[in-house]
């Protein structure tokens, strides 16, 4: 194809690993042109985009999209990662071998981009000289101009990160081809869609959609699956699907770094993105660093864990997000950020969008309102409850325009952790926060992380949903390896983070009120757990952590009933005993769990076991 050696030259693009990368797949999907394209030109793209039809405006320098309605989401079945060897397969991480996905991908790929333009996105997933550079060097093709939107936002694009490598070759290789969809029988016996990471060989194949997860691979592709393989590989950091935030003291004058994760709808991004509550806004600040991705290594020079978010950009969840659940996610995606809102309800008349949550109830004049699939709501017979926006629709923005972004997010040095949390939505057992002073304690309690969304679908009263580190989607080797990973990287540091369980879901078993009341007020606990790291308070020891007392807890102005308060501060052994059944079930799924994660099992169950009901016990 001639114009590929002017798409080169005019761009600048030099390196010849990645020329003949574009060229292989340039000849196989059968793309009629090649543009290489940096962050430069988002503002022609964004207009090449809203002329076709691909975008729509949604407000001063706002835009909106629309998926094809069976494409809203990431789709974990047909995630697959595939290596060259079987020892890679786990539990969770769908392995497939490569020789067999390879030529399975090229099939469907062949000539599936003819007569479109084949977009060469060139992209780094940390800032500039991070200790983890030669990990974060990627290029994307894609034959989808909305992706190239998204990866401006969720990426560092441009030809600048590909040229000057060390290795020129050492970079990810990610092909995305969106496919005719109608024709993809999704969720039948003959799917056609296939998202696969070939982990050993760092390339991505990606064929069958444009949303997402499944389309920009610099980010859960890339920034998670390839990421944790490749930390793994090298034995030098963790890739995790983690929040990062910093807490800062303006009177002790001292800043504190936690990262943690979190199952679906537990609450993550609303933690990453709080604010202080008023009561504590004059001496608190919260820093923002990421919602979704951390990478974690030690740092030699002073042996701390350091952490960074390789992102650029934020790809939240837009439901129920509102002034109350999140004001800095909505001042994100204000009037001139350049947001993409996807699959929301939109009124091109008036260039407004809405969704679920966003107010109390939905627009009262309905006229000219398109809900996610492009249908008039005012065509919707009387008493229609279907919804407006889909469940999973989403806000795309840089990281710049997070009001309280951190001044220094940009840093390739990454900052210090100081701890790390886990948290999932449990209605009853889990305590506001548990924190856990030992290593190995600590990785088993975020192998056996879990969230109650699952019951009904499960059937099994109690049982949890696990999701080990958050990262049950995001799996690309094998359990027992993992848990010695983290034992390895994380007890390499000089310094331990202190680990802990946040809880802010429990409720009431008789009338089903939230007994915290969460939000900015979950602030309070993590200062608690930051203070019993710097020795500033001690807490109560239980059998599953150490717990504050009430005295401990910075209480002003939190509106919490004396009876919820103490429910919250403690725990039900009994429970715990139940747990405890369900979860060496969990761990006995993985081979190769390194012994000191049994240990601490067996050290859990032992407490558990020996602890007095009557004092432990949640009161009632």
């Amino acid at each position: 194809m001639a114009d590929i050696e002017t798409a080169f030259e005019h761009s600048g693009l030099g390196n010849p690993h990645v020329r003949e990368f574009v060229r292989h797949w340039a000849g196989i999907t059968g793309a009629a042109r090649v543009e290489v394209v940096s962050a430069a030109d988002d503002g022609r793209l964004i207009e090449e985009a809203l002329a076709a039809g691909e975008i729509f405006p949604a407000g001063e320098g706002r835009y909106y999209s629309r998926s094809y309605p069976k494409d809203t989401a990431r789709s974990e079945e047909r995630t697959i990662v595939a290596t060259s060897n079987p020892a890679d397969k786990g539990v969770y991480d769908n392995w497939r071998p490569s020789s067999e996905m390879k030529p399975l991908l090229e099939r469907q790929m062949s000539g599936a981009s003819a007569g479109k333009t084949m977009y060469v996105v060139p992209y780094l997933m940390a800032p500039p000289g991070s200790p983890l550079h030669a990990y974060a060097v990627g290029v994307e093709l894609t034959d989808s101009r909305p992706v190239v939107l998204h990866m401006i936002r969720m990426a560092r694009v441009g030809v600048e990160h590909v040229e000057g490598l060390e290795d020129p070759s050492m970079f990810v290789r990610a092909v995305h081809v969106t496919g005719d969809l109608p024709a993809m029988q999704h969720g039948t016996p003959d799917d056609q869609r296939y998202f696969v990471t070939v982990a050993d060989e760092r390339t991505i194949l990606h064929y069958g959609s444009s949303y997402g997860g499944n389309a920009l691979l610099g980010k859960i592709a890339h920034g998670l699956r390839q990421a944790a393989y490749d930390g793994y590989a090298s034995g030098k950091f963790l890739g995790e699907q983690f929040m990062l935030i910093g807490i800062e003291d303006r009177v002790a004058g001292r800043t504190w770094h936690i990262c943690g994760g979190f199952p679906s709808a537990s609450g993550k991004t609303n933690l990453a993105m709080m604010l202080p509550p008023d009561a504590l806004g004059d001496r608190y600040r919260v820093f923002f660093y990421g919602d979704d991705i951390a990478w974690l290594w030690v740092n030699p020079d002073d042996g701390r864990l350091y952490g960074l978010n390789p992102e650029f950009g934020v790809f939240g969840v837009a439901k129920d997000t509102n002034e109350k659940t999140n004001p800095t996610a909505l001042e994100s995606v204000g009037p001139g950020t350049g947001a993409i809102f996807t699959n929301v309800a939109y009124n091109p008349d008036t260039q407004e969008v809405w969704w679920e949550g966003r107010t109390p109830e939905p627009p009262a004049d309905v006229a000219g309102w398109l809900d996610w699939k492009g249908e008039p709501i005012a065509d919707r017979p009387e008493g229609s409850t279907e919804p407006w926006s889909h469940p999973n629709s989403r806000f795309t923005t840089t990281l710049a325009n997070v009001p309280n972004i951190a001044p220094d997010y940009e840093s390739p040095a990454g900052v210090p952790i100081d701890g790390i949390i886990f948290g999932g939505r449990t209605r009853d057992r889990e305590p506001l926060i548990r924190a856990i002073t030992d290593l190995a304690e600590g990785v088993y309690d975020g192998l056996t992380l879990g969230a109650e969304a699952t019951f009904a679908a499960e059937g099994v009263d109690g049982q949890l949903r696990y999701d080990p580190m958050s990262m049950r989607p995001f799996m690309s080797y094998p359990e027992g390896p993992y848990a010695a990973q983290w034992l390895s990287i994380v007890g390499a540091a000089s310094e331990q983070p202190i680990f802990a369980h946040v809880n802010w879901f429990q409720r009431d078993p008789e009338d089903g009120h939230f007994l915290w009341p969460g939000y900015r007020e979950n602030l309070r606990p993590l200062l608690w757990l930051m203070r019993l790291k710097d020795g500033t308070v001690t807490g109560r020891s239980t059998p599953v952590g150490i717990l504050p007392t009430e005295e401990e807890l910075d209480l002003e102005g939190v509106d919490i009933t004396p009876a919820d308060l103490e429910t919250v501060l403690s725990i039900d052994v009994e429970r715990w005993r139940q747990e405890m059944g369900f979860r060496q079930a969990h761990l006995e799924q993985f081979d190769g769990l390194p012994e000191a994660i049994w240990a601490a099992h067996r050290r859990v169950a032992a407490a558990l076991e020996s602890a007095d009901v009557d004092t432990a016990a949640t009161p009632g």
